[in-house]
C-alpha cells in the first residue's frame, strides 16, 4: 500500500511557517567565488562541531561545491537583506560578490564581513534527495561577528529587523 501523498502547494504553506534564520553558503574554485542564499541550515553536532546544509540541484554552487569539497556559511543580520536577495537571484556568480567586502576562510571561501557569525566547512558527506543534496560539513573554522538580532525569513518573507529589537540584550543564559 503506498504512502498518501501531500500536495506540493499545502506543503509549501505549511513550512513556510516556520521561521528560519538566513545565511549565504560560499566555496571557491580556482579564482571564481560561488554562493548562493540559503534558510535550510542546521547544526547537526558539537563534537565534532557539523553543520547540515541543503542545496538545490539546479543551483551553480551545488556542483562546484561538490567538486572542490568545502564551503563557508556567513550568518545575516536585518540591514543584509539585500545582500541576500542578491545571492538568492539566479546570477552568474561574479557579481553576485562586486562590491561586498569579504575575509577568505581556511579553506578559501568567501565569508562576508559584518556577519552574525561565519563558519568554515569541509565536507564529511554528500547525500542526494530528490531535487536537493544535503551537505554535511565539518567546521574548521568558527567566528563570532556583530552581536545583534539575525535576518529572519517567515511566511516567504523576511520578518521586519525592528520586529527584533532587544531580542539579543535580553536572551536568558547570555554570556
Amino acid at each position: 500500500m503506498s504512502e498518501p501523498s501531500v500536495d506540493p502547494a499545502l506543503f509549501r504553506q505549511a513550512i513556510a511557517r516556520w521561521a528560519t534564520g538566513v545565511a549565504i553558503v560560499t566555496t571557491r574554485e580556482g579564482d571564481a567565488d560561488f554562493g548562493l542564499t540559503v534558510n535550510s541550515l542546521t547544526s547537526i553536532a558539537l563534537e565534532p562541531p557539523l553543520l547540515l546544509v541543503s542545496l538545490s540541484t539546479v543551483a551553480d554552487t551545488t556542483a562546484v561545491l561538490a567538486r572542490v569539497g568545502a564551503f563557508g556559511v556567513s550568518l545575516l543580520a536585518p540591514e543584509q537583506r539585500a545582500v541576500s536577495e542578491r545571492f538568492a537571484r539566479a546570477t552568474p556568480p561574479g557579481p553576485k560578490f562586486e562590491g561586498l567586502a569579504v575575509h577568505r576562510g581556511l579553506t578559501g571561501a568567501a565569508l562576508l564581513d559584518g556577519a552574525l557569525a561565519t563558519f568554515d566547512c569541509r565536507v564529511e558527506a554528500v547525500h542526494a534527495h530528490s531535487d536537493h543534496r544535503l551537505f554535511v560539513g565539518r567546521v574548521v573554522a568558527a567566528q563570532l561577528g556583530r552581536d545583534a538580532a539575525p535576518l529572519l525569513f517567515y511566511r516567504s518573507r523576511y520578518v521586519p529587523g525592528d520586529l527584533l529589537q532587544g531580542l539579543d540584550e535580553s536572551a536568558p543564559g547570555r554570556r
